[in-house]
């Protein structure tokens, strides 16, 4: 069975849109494109280059996709993070008819979800996604996200692309590494960790006054 492993660069209020430049996705007037580049530094090229060390296929959205066929390819020869991405098999999912002249790509359309699931029982490398805020929500609805590798930056945006919305499946994380750039940014690996274990702080006799809230609780709904 393969690993997918969701990487992705995030705002302290969860937006992941447009990382690395403001013309890289300006959709919906997002207009803080290139938010993270000012605070880079050699642990984050560090943190980063660990990432694609090891083998990996690319599991991608179209957008991002576009936005990597159109940089990556065109980057200085020898570059390890080129040579890796035209390496590696990059499964894109689209709805769209178009041709993909990226060399190893292969689109995947249709029941998207199905076909990852799919990949991920079989054998080969860790499945690995990039940006892709879309095909993210639909590996969270259908729980099949194992690892996340977070870099969060110290800046608010507001609005935005974000990487959880409101269809994620519940699930309880474990940290299983974290590190800090001299800029403020926190390198953070989660693994999955089974379900949400529920607690509670509240007195095992409630107050009148605890009975009264919850009462009114269920009234505003």
């Amino acid at each position: 069975m393969r690993k997918i492993v969701a990487a992705a660069f995030v705002s302290l209020d969860g937006v992941m849109q447009a990382p690395g430049g403001p013309t890289e996705d300006p959709t919906g007037g997002f207009a803080q494109g290139g938010w993270t580049v000012t605070y880079w530094d050699d642990a984050m090229d560090a943190f980063m280059g660990g990432m694609f060390e090891a083998p990996f296929d690319l599991l991608l959205g179209r957008k991002t996709y576009e936005i990597f066929a159109a940089h990556w390819p065109f980057a200085e020869a020898g570059d390890p993070v080129r040579e890796a991405f035209g390496a590696c098999t990059k499964y894109v999912a689209t709805r769209s008819d178009q041709a993909f002249g990226w060399e190893n790509t292969t689109p995947m359309r249709g029941d998207v979800a199905g076909e990852v699931a799919r990949l991920k029982q079989g054998e080969g490398p860790v499945l690995l996604t990039q940006g892709s805020s879309v095909l993210l929500q639909t590996l969270l609805a259908h729980d099949l996200i194992d690892e996340f590798r977070l870099l969060t930056f110290p800046v608010v945006l507001g609005r935005g692309k974000k990487l959880f919305g409101e269809g994620a499946h519940p699930g309880a994380l474990k940290l299983t590494s974290t590190k800090a750039s001299t800029t403020g940014v926190i390198m953070s690996v989660y693994e999955r960790a089974g379900a949400i274990e529920i607690g509670s702080f509240q007195q095992a006799e409630p107050s009148a006054a605890e009975v009264a809230r919850q009462a009114r609780m269920k009234r505003e709904g």
